[in-house]
């Protein structure tokens, strides 16, 4: 099994695409601050997990999927100043409100089963 077979990772990977493509809106494109706050936390989700996978201690792995799961709460958050400035559709930024869910509680499952079958 590779990192690219979880997946958690692989809907990370379809958050962090939905997050740059929707950092091209006319508005958001402009908001340097706010588009590269958003990008650096969809692409720390989708690391830290390719990353925690790859590592052998079992401390470093839920280290690196707690910091994943974390970027997708900050993500999740970043999205409501998205949605409550109107800087891109609603649509769009629900959907990936959505989506940061999902890779939230794969992530979560994913550091859950860890725990249940890691050797003591």
């Amino acid at each position: 099994m590779q990192f690219e077979d979880l997946k958690a990772w692989q809907k990370a990977r379809e958050l962090t695409n939905g997050i740059y493509r929707i950092c091209q809106a006319p508005l958001l494109k402009n908001d340097f601050g706010l588009r590269d706050q958003l990008q650096r936390a969809a692409v720390s989700a989708m690391a830290n997990l390719a990353e925690g996978f790859e590592r052998t201690g079992p401390g470093e792995k839920l280290q690196f999927w707690n910091v994943a799961r974390a970027s997708t709460g900050e993500l999740k958050s970043l999205l409501y100043v998205v949605h409550d400035n109107q800087l891109a559709e609603t649509a769009a930024v629900q959907n990936l409100q959505a989506l940061a869910i999902e890779v939230s509680a794969l992530t979560q499952g994913l550091i859950n089963s860890f725990n249940k079958h890691k050797p003591d």
